[in-house]
């Protein structure tokens, strides 16, 4: 059996949260979008996923909206390699 281990991010606990956070949201949108993607959908279902799909896409503008300086702070907290 082969399992899935997975590691706490080395980069501080607010970042840590965020991307780990980041990361469940994109999984959210490549979801909805291989729903899209199915055949024979209805145009409520169509509408559903879209609703959905927007809402993803909002919550990850306003959630990454820090994002960039936090992950610059984190790089220029690494200890210089000379």
């Amino acid at each position: 059996m082969v399992s899935k281990i997975e590691r706490p991010l080395h980069v501080n606990s607010t970042l840590s949260i965020l991307l780990d956070e980041l990361g469940e949201e994109c999984e959210k949108v490549l979801f909805l979008l291989t729903q899209l993607k199915l055949a024979n959908l209805t145009d409520d279902q169509k509408g559903d996923i879209l609703a959905e799909l927007t809402g993803a896409v909002s919550h990850l503008h306003v959630h990454t909206e820090d994002l960039p300086e936090l992950i610059e702070d984190e790089i220029l907290s690494l200890p210089d390699q000379d």
